[in-house]
């Protein structure tokens, strides 16, 4: 399948989901180009809640989420209502920006394109405070224990160099190995090769940690210089063309054969 998942694994978790899926796609270590051979799967995404629940006196839940350690492979599936995420979207929300930019795919409804499009008009300068946020707590947890991951380490360079592009070219791109087509840090695919070929959670071990620190510096400062010369506007003025998409997708599930 072009997401690269098991849809044996992944198809059952989408149709036990109580509501209708707008969309799922794959995030976390898949996306981001350095899986491991037992990493888990993260799915991300956005559901619709039935028009009809939504009309009653207790308004139903807007998170979904399943962590099922027991599953050959660990399942980690979070949707939200089409609401909350349209929402995020428009607060500048990097997490969901990604997501809907995920490049894999597991399910999406006709209207994804749709949404996908209007994210892209989304995109300001404000998102460098995502990744800068990404980016710092994974610093913290590798930097301020005894037990960094090689994994903490990836995930705290993927964002800043994530970062950086989006503000150079306004363009979504999570694989980290994209990246460093462009940005070329050896070190980076050092990390990825010892990633891949290793435990999820295995240790940095012996690693020159003045080096890094150096490096992050560097590119938290590359970081806010992209963001000043950066032609991405200020101010997100999508909000009539989400909320028309919104209530097409809510009034649809008023067809008896939607309801869930």
């Amino acid at each position: 399948m072009a997401h690269g998942l098991r849809d044996d694994i992944v198809r059952p978790y989408l149709n036990a989901h109580p509501h209708k899926v707008f969309f799922v796609t794959v995030s976390g270590a898949h996306l981001y180009g350095f899986e491991s051979p037992n990493s888990d799967y993260d799915l991300r995404g956005a559901h619709i809640t039935a028009a009809r629940a939504m009309l009653g006196l207790s308004l139903p839940r807007e998170t979904y989420e399943i962590l099922d350690r027991a599953s050959p492979i660990e399942m980690d599936l979070v949707t939200h209502d089409v609401r909350k995420y349209f929402q995020m979207l428009m607060g500048r929300n990097g997490y969901v920006l990604e997501q809907i930019c995920s490049p894999l795919v597991v399910h999406a409804e006709p209207e994804f394109e749709e949404i996908r499009s209007i994210a892209m008009r989304c995109i300001t300068r404000h998102h460098r405070h995502h990744f800068r946020s990404f980016a710092s707590h994974q610093w913290d947890a590798v930097a301020g224990s005894s037990a960094g991951t090689v994994k903490g380490l990836l995930y705290t360079y993927r964002p800043l160099l994530a970062g950086i592009h989006l503000m150079r070219e306004g363009v979504v791109e999570s694989n980290l190995r994209r990246l460093n087509e462009v940005f070329r840090l050896g070190y980076i695919d050092e990390l990825i090769e010892r990633k891949v070929s290793g435990d999820e959670k295995q240790l940095i071990g012996e690693i020159d940690m003045t080096f890094h620190t150096r490096e992050f510096d560097r590119l938290n400062a590359a970081l806010d210089t992209a963001a000043v010369a950066s032609g991405l506007p200020e101010d997100v003025v999508v909000g009539d063309q989400l909320e028309d998409l919104l209530i097409r997708l809510r009034l649809a599930t008023l067809d008896s054969r939607l309801q869930r």
